[in-house]
């Protein structure tokens, strides 16, 4: 049977659009890092790659099935690593400067995924759709643990409304935000869904006071 993100694992995915305690399992990623406003040219070429191998992978398996554990899958949604580099950080007065955003853009990968068979299909993919960006892809596990989360629905630029929720229901719950870094998972498609009606999963660590 299929393993739907939508169906299986709606506690990580699609969350309440207000904020709950939620603990995140050790997951496997490709991951590309990167820096400067998102809507630079760049960007997208960031995001182009990461699903170019994620496909890859998702379809050499389903032809060859020959992994164990293997079940077919949906390709996971898009997730992006958010901070501001050291210097903004010296003199940040609350007031965003996108210019000044580090990020790490990244597509969880199954379990029986490996770090061989990514190289292979980094090979493939450089031989069938070429691209400069392939060889800053990494393979990587990373372990959330505690977190705070909601569903924000509308414009990014609205983000710091949920933020503001999301620190206060973590403070009534004796929780202390780790750092201003935060994650997004674009349940919707930016180049596709107007503003008013994107759907992102917002997610910031956390700790016991």
């Amino acid at each position: 049977m299929k393993h739907e993100w939508r169906k299986k694992e709606k506690e990580l995915y699609l969350p309440k659009n207000s904020p709950e305690i939620v603990e995140v399992p050790t997951f496997q990623f490709l991951t590309i890092a990167g820096a400067g406003n998102p809507n630079s040219d760049s960007f997208p070429e960031c995001i182009s790659v990461l699903y170019a191998l994620s496909y890859a992978i998702k379809m050499t398996l389903k032809k060859e099935s020959k992994i164990n554990d293997y079940q077919d899958y949906t390709v996971y949604p898009l997730e992006g690593v958010w901070d501001i580099n050291e210097e903004a950080q010296k003199t940040f007065d609350g007031t965003l400067n996108k210019d000044d955003l580090v990020f790490t853009l990244m597509i969880r990968q199954p379990d029986f995924v490996d770090a061989a068979f990514v190289e292979r299909m980094r090979e493939q993919t450089q031989v069938k759709k070429p691209h400069p960006l392939l060889e800053g892809v990494k393979f990587e596990t990373i372990e959330e643990g505690l977190c705070v989360q909601m569903m924000h629905l509308g414009s990014y630029d609205s983000e710091p409304e949920s933020f503001e929720r999301m620190e206060d229901f973590a403070v009534k719950n004796q929780l202390q935000r780790i750092s201003k870094t935060h994650r997004e998972i674009y349940i919707s498609d930016f180049r596709k869904v107007v503003p008013e009606k994107l759907k992102t999963v917002l997610r910031f660590q956390a700790k016991a006071i």
